[in-house]
């Protein structure tokens, strides 16, 4: 017998993490391409600042790159925002790194001569902008995502626990004395880990993770969050992308101000479907950004965040 509950939960997917990266892109992208071994899902220009502040609080123009191991609906990714007027961003403590399973990735790394670190027995890269990437010293396996988790900050597990699995459904699957697992389907998905540490700073490199949710439940799910009194960055919104589906999103903040995006799902799954022109795209938008030389013959600056 399957609860109602569980049903809910199964229907909800983990989709991505959200960077925002520093100047230049390229750099970006070739630990991305080059070191990951991530393909470009899509790749999308703005002029305007985010309603949902998918960017971070900047108006300017900005541009957003799916990457990952495979397709949206069936892989956790990563999203790359980047504002053409910030040079980089402070760092916090709130994003802890995302694991992945891929012996590949430490060969690509020594090949083209990025730095491997180890921290606590554990291979560790760090991406442009101070993103730790861990990686588990095995083949990436066949027939399920290479990502295996990503880890967040929490200053109490107790509470966070009672957020995550309480209010957002998300079952725990295992815990030790300083992390808890939870996932919305373990299987196939990846894993979101709480890690237990005195404070939270979220600083401006914030990230955002993102989840699918039946369009249906969005109402519910905000109402719930309402009602047990939590904090929601963006009630119920539409999102337009130039060209392809609108989608609907709710921005909600765990008990440490964790930004959390839930998305239609039905919207969602057209929107991400893989570009086979984005390689290309990010690529051009790589070339024309002449937003550095802009900047230095104004005798100006980027802002840092």
């Amino acid at each position: 017998f399957t609860s109602t509950r569980e049903m809910s939960s199964m229907a909800r997917q983990a989709l991505h993490w959200v960077f925002k990266v520093p100047s230049p892109r390229a750099d970006t992208m070739k630990f991305y391409r080059e070191v990951l071994g991530m393909q470009v899902l899509r790749h999308e220009e703005f002029e305007k600042g985010c309603e949902a502040a998918c960017n971070g609080p900047y108006d300017g123009r900005w541009s957003k790159t799916m990457v990952g191991y495979g397709p949206e609906d069936t892989h956790f990714v990563v999203e790359l925002t980047y504002n053409y007027n910030i040079s980089n961003y402070k760092l916090g403590n709130d994003f802890q790194g995302i694991t992945i399973q891929s012996r590949e990735t430490l060969a690509r790394a020594k090949q083209v001569g990025w730095p491997v670190k180890e921290e606590a027995g554990r291979a560790v890269l760090e991406a442009p902008g101070g993103y730790k990437f861990y990686v588990v010293d095995q083949p990436e396996p066949v027939g399920r995502d290479p990502v295996l988790s990503v880890a967040i900050g929490v200053s109490n597990m107790t509470k966070s626990v009672e957020y995550w699995a309480g209010l957002l459904d998300m079952t725990v699957t295992s815990a030790s004395l300083s992390t808890t697992s939870l996932s919305y389907n373990s299987s196939n998905q990846a894993s979101l880990v709480l890690v237990s540490q005195p404070t939270v700073e979220h600083a401006k490199a914030a990230g955002r993770i993102a989840f699918s949710i039946p369009a249906s439940q969005l109402p519910g799910a905000q109402e719930k969050m309402v009602a047990a009194n939590t904090t929601i960055l963006t009630p119920l919104v539409s999102l337009d992308t130039p060209g392809k589906a609108t989608v609907q999103v709710v921005i909600l903040a765990d008990p440490d101000g964790q930004e959390i995006c839930f998305v239609g799902a039905e919207a969602f799954k057209e929107l991400s479907q893989v570009d086979p022109e984005g390689d290309k795209l990010l690529s051009a938008a790589i070339e024309g950004d002449k937003s550095d030389e802009w900047f230095k013959k104004k005798g100006r600056v980027k802002a840092e965040a």
